[in-house]
């Protein structure tokens, strides 16, 4: 018989029992020391999204929002213009592109440009920049009595 891991009760000797009983010691000792030695710390956060947005007004106060513009009854070799006013709705600088798209007819794009006279500087929040469409109809044009476009402005930052 071993010397200290088994013992005798009625002829039968509980080495297993005594084995349990000192890993189930050491375990939970072992579980209550990792407590003592652990510690935590919670750290709160917070932070913005980048958000990206331009609006387009009629006025400089930015309250008359642009839909759509009329261009009216345009001539060949002519150019024609308005006023708008473009506003930053984001949280953050932009700089801003202009495009068209969806010409009908889609020959008209032959024939017409959009241009304006931004200069690309940074728009901050909140800023306001006014700028100048215009709609140039080259002198060539043909077959096109009616027209529409969609005028697509980007802010990028």
């Amino acid at each position: 018989m071993s010397a200290g891991f088994s013992f005798n009760f009625h002829g039968k000797t509980f080495r297993l029992l005594l084995v349990f009983t000192v890993l189930g010691t050491i375990l939970a000792t072992s579980n209550f020391i990792y407590g003592l030695l652990t510690a935590t710390r919670t750290i709160g956060s917070h932070g913005s999204i980048k958000a990206v947005g331009v609006s387009v007004y009629w006025d400089a106060s930015c309250t008359n929002e642009v839909s759509s513009v009329d261009w009216g009854v345009v001539e060949p070799g002519s150019s024609t213009s308005v006023t708008v006013y473009i506003k930053n709705t984001g949280n953050s600088p932009v700089t801003l592109t202009l495009d068209t798209e969806n010409w009908n007819p889609s020959s008209a794009s032959n024939y017409m440009s959009l241009s304006w006279d931004y200069n690309g500087q940074s728009i901050d929040a909140g800023g306001v920049v006014q700028v100048e469409l215009t709609l140039t109809v080259y002198s060539n044009v043909t077959g096109i009595t009616d027209f529409s476009f969609d005028i697509v402005i980007t802010g990028s930052g």
